[in-house]
Formats: structure tokens, C-alpha cells, sequence
């Protein structure tokens, strides 16, 4: 029901998990989808499932938080097809570590990627669609933001890097609402994608997780893909920095 034909995405951490099924569903919805990651290899994988569906799609190198890489991802895209209609801020890290164990290193690392990296992919794209007068940002961040969300333990990198996601979602979208530019926000829970893979390990501590969700499941990505596709969308036309849980009802409990 969802035609995004004619329409350029880009999908930034889209080798594998979530990013791979955004990625996905977008192309087959019609949009031609930039395939980014640091790993050309595997993004050439995905541009391959793509085409063998019958979509379109490009594989970019990209370490999103190097402004000359980002930059010239923005610029390939235009290149190749004229213009960006929708980027997804997907790329990101989650490497658990006690607080007091934690380096400086350790949060820049963790800071620059989920968080820098946002910002400078949203910068370069937005600089196309204010060229345009339309597009949409959708920002992948996570209901361990805290205050709005949960916190977590050992992530405390993680979990204040999700939170500057939503501030930046909701300040960015007042900013470039004049541009008919829209930005949005899901907020993943326990997502089965290889960034659980140490929670997974702990049989018994998984099994607490999912005690803690009503749905009592972790949820599938192509199941936050569904909303990508939404807000990539006209449906969404009216909506503009909002923060959407897709958490099997985790925050409200």
C-alpha cells in the first residue's frame, strides 16, 4: 500500500540487523536505497538481495563519524540520483562496560558514532533537502534513553548518547520544519539483531528481559522497519519530531 517509487534513501549501518531490514523494506516499497556502512563488502551483499528482488540500491563505505566520509556519501547520492528524499540514522554501537571501568576513549567511541554521527549525516543531507523543499530524517535511537525511556546498566555511553538522539530529534525537526523537512524517532526495545548477542549469552538474565516486556518477546527488526516505512511515508505526513517506542509495551509498564 506504501509507493515509494522515484524516491532516494539512505540507510546508514545497513550490512546486517536492523539497518539490513530498513533497508530492505524500503526497496521494496520502490525507493531506490543507499546500502552504508564501514564494511563495502557486506553492504555489497545487501545491494545483491536488493537487485535480486528487483529494487535498486548503491553500496557506500561510510564511517559516519568522519565529517570528509559522510560528506561524500551525500554527495555520491546526489550524483548517482539527484537528489536524497529520506535518510535513516541507523548506524550505532552498544559495547557493554561498568561505569567505573569506562575510558574517556571508551565514550567518545561510543558518542561520536551514535550520536556525532547523527548529526553529520543529518547536516549533509539536509543541505539537499533544503534544495528540494522536502524530505525526512528518521533517527534510530532506543528506549534506553532514560527520563522518557529506561536506563541500563553497563551502557551508560550507550544510554546518553540514545537520550541526545531524542533531544536532537525533537530541536531538529523545529528547526527544519520551514523546508517542509520532516524528523522522526523510533525507539527500539530488545530488538533480536547481533547488538543483543551479549544479553542473549546469559540465558537466565534473557529470560528476566523478557519478563519485563508484556508482550514477553523481543521484538523482530523487520518489525521496526514497519514504522521506517511509515514515517519514509506520506501516511506520516503531519508528523514531525515525535519519538515512537517499538518496544512490546516495555516503557509503559
Amino acid at each position: 500500500m506504501i509507493n515509494l517509487n522515484n524516491k532516494i534513501a539512505i540507510v546508514t549501518g545497513a550490512k546486517q540487523g536492523m539497518g539490513k531490514a530498513h533497508a530492505l523494506i524500503l526497496a521494496q516499497a520502490g525507493a531506490k536505497v543507499v546500502v552504508s556502512d564501514i564494511n563495502l563488502l557486506d553492504c555489497e551483499k545487501v545491494v545483491k538481495e536488493i537487485k535480486d528482488l528487483g529494487g535498486e540500491a548503491l553500496a557506500i563505505k561510510c564511517d559516519i563519524s568522519n565529517k570528509q566520509e559522510v560528506d561524500k556519501m551525500v554527495q555520491k547520492t546526489k550524483e548517482e540520483w539527484g537528489r536524497v528524499d529520506i535518510l535513516v540514522n541507523n548506524a550505532g554501537i552498544a559495547e557493554f562496560k561498568p561505569f567505573l571501568e569506562m575510558t574517556e576513549k571508551d565514550w567518545d567511541k561510543t558518542i561520536n558514532i551514535n550520536l556525532k554521527g547523527y548529526f553529520l549525516c543529518s547536516l549533509a543531507v539536509s543541505k539537499v533537502m533544503i534544495e528540494q523543499k522536502s524530505g525526512t530524517i528518521i533517527n534510530i535511537g532506543s528506549i534506553a534513553m532514560g527520563q522518557m525511556g529506561v536506563g541500563f546498566p553497563n551502557l551508560v555511553h550507550y544510554v546518553s548518547s540514545k537520550g541526545g538522539i531524542a533531544g536532537m530529534t525533537v530541536a531538529l525537526a523545529i528547526d527544519l520544519a520551514p523546508y517542509n523537512i520532516r524528523v522522526n524517532a523510533i525507539a527500539p526495545g530488545v530488538i533480536d539483531t547481533p547488538m543483543i548477542d551479549p544479553v542473549k549469552s546469559d540465558q537466565t538474565g534473557l529470560e528476566a528481559l523478557i519478563q519485563r516486556i508484556p508482550l514477553k518477546r523481543t521484538g523482530r527488526p523487520e518489525e521496526v522497519s514497519n514504522v521506517v516505512l511509515f514515517l519514509s511515508s506520506d501516511l506520516s505526513s503531519y508528523m514531525t519530531g515525535t519519538v515512537i517506542p517499538v518496544d512490546g509495551g516495555w516503557i509503559i509498564t
